[in-house]
Parts: structure tokens; C-alpha cells; sequence
């Protein structure tokens, strides 16, 4: 059995209209949310062998935030540059090519294809993970490798204005 946490970006700033997409910083709010959605998924007693993050400013500093949070040393952080603008399927080709000796991981990149990609992994209809929206997947298999769509299941969505989690 292996877990997998889908970890949406936090809120991102668009107080200079000259910055690339890539480059966009976190906004005063994603800065906050972050470690935030750390502490919440410590709360819940949760664990992850690796977290690779897409490599655009907000993604990554999204994920050394949450990283920070939950005690994860920040040198093991990875990035893949195919996570940024990625749809589902190379979500999919990212998880298949996790280190098979990782029980769970958490892939932190944008939306659409993180809504798309959680849809298609466990038959959901969820209409959109928010900004530093995390996602726990279940799934039933022993190698990464066996990865396949529809195949998972849901076992926690969270986000930072979740009010039913305080």
C-alpha cells in the first residue's frame, strides 16, 4: 500500500504585473497557509517520505514552508520541472517514477491538473483544490510503478478554510 498527498501551491501574488508566471512569489496569505497545512497534517499524525515540489517560485516555496513545518529537512526536497503546467497524465508518469522505497510522497504543483489528477485517480468530483489544498490518496499497490488511474482511494481532503478542522 502506498500514500500519496497531492499539495496545491499556496496563494500566490500578483503585485507585479512584470513577473513571469514562474517566477510569482507567495502573497502575505500563502506565506501564512503553508505551514499551516504543515501543522495540520502533523496534527493527523501523518508522514512522508519525499516531497517534490514543481520548480515555480510559489510551488517551491510552498513546499519548503509545509516542509519546514512537519520537521522534513529542506536539503531532501526535490523538484520536477515537468509538475509545472502539468496535466493529469504527467502526474501520473511522476508518480509511477517515485523511488519505490518510499511509502508515501507528497508532489506539489498547480491547478488544473491537480483537480483533474485527484478526479481521475479516485472517481471524485471535487470542483477545485484550493490554493495549499492537500490531498490524501490511498493506493492499492506495492511498486510505484503500478500506478494507474481510478485506482485510488480518498482518504482526506484538506484546505486553509476548511472550517470543519479546527
Amino acid at each position: 500500500m502506498k500514500t500519496l498527498f497531492i499539495l496545491r501551491h499556496a496563494k500566490s501574488s500578483w503585485d507585479d504585473p512584470g513577473l513571469r508566471d514562474f517566477e510569482r512569489p507567495l502573497s502575505d496569505r500563502g506565506l501564512l497557509d503553508a505551514p499551516v497545512m504543515g501543522c495540520r497534517f502533523l496534527g493527523r499524525e501523518k508522514s512522508t517520505d519525499c516531497i517534490i515540489s514543481s520548480p515555480a517560485v510559489r510551488a517551491k516555496s510552498t513546499a519548503k514552508l509545509f516542509a519546514e513545518a512537519i520537521g522534513f529537512p529542506a536539503a531532501d526536497l526535490a523538484s520536477n520541472p515537468e509538475l509545472y503546467f502539468a496535466g493529469a497524465p504527467m502526474f501520473l508518469k511522476a508518480t509511477s517514477l517515485l523511488d519505490e522505497s518510499f511509502d508515501s510522497a507528497i508532489l506539489v504543483g498547480h491547478n488544473p491538473a491537480i483537480t483533474e489528477f485527484v478526479n481521475s485517480m479516485a472517481g471524485t468530483d471535487i470542483e477545485n483544490v484550493p490554493t495549499c489544498g492537500l490531498v490524501e490518496l490511498s493506493l492499492p499497490i506495492e511498486n510505484w510503478s503500478e500506478v494507474e488511474l481510478d485506482s485510488a482511494t480518498l482518504v482526506d481532503f484538506d484546505y486553509p478554510k476548511n472550517v470543519t478542522d479546527t
